[in-house]
């Protein structure tokens, strides 16, 4: 079983929302820096999920989605399914921001300091790209909660 989940970054400026995921029980992603997002609900398209996971999780209203990407993660989670993430880049936003949530603290950052925050090591394969123009696709091979090395990561820029 494949589970389709997105990741949206919101960018103001010289900063990106992200979330500090610190307050979950069991949550795999605990003490990571992720952007926000979640899991597609049945009938829903990427584009809906984005936005209807930025609203719960952040209080804000998204619009002009830019597709950046989608990921495979092969048996990423403890039940060894693979997670296809739809990764989004967005400018547009409106709304009173929710400073926490039950998953985490959200916190604008300095783009250019992201990658060195507490981050799954995959991030720092995609998230350059995230911030121009390129879009890409690939796989992404984890193994006990780190990057498989045995693995060949494979990411791949398909458009300008």
């Amino acid at each position: 079983m494949e589970v389709k989940a997105t990741l949206v970054y919101i960018v103001d400026g010289n900063k990106t929302l992200m979330i500090h995921r610190n307050k979950k029980e069991g949550d795999e992603h605990k003490g990571k820096y992720n952007g926000l997002g979640g899991k597609l609900e049945s009938g829903e398209s990427p584009e809906q999920c984005a936005i209807r996971e930025v609203k719960e999780e952040s209080g804000l209203d998204i619009s002009n989605l830019i597709f950046k990407g989608d990921i495979l993660f092969p048996e990423f989670d403890k039940y060894g399914r693979d997670w296809r993430v739809y990764i989004y880049r967005t400018h547009s936003f409106s709304g009173e921001l929710i400073r926490s949530n039950h998953e985490g603290d959200l916190e604008w950052v300095d783009t250019d300091k992201i990658l060195g925050l507490n981050l799954w090591e995959g991030d720092k394969l995609f998230l350059p790209l995230v911030f121009t123009e390129k879009t890409f696709k690939g796989s992404l091979f984890y193994r006990n909660g780190n990057l498989d090395e045995s693995q060949e990561q494979i990411l791949d820029i398909i458009g300008s």
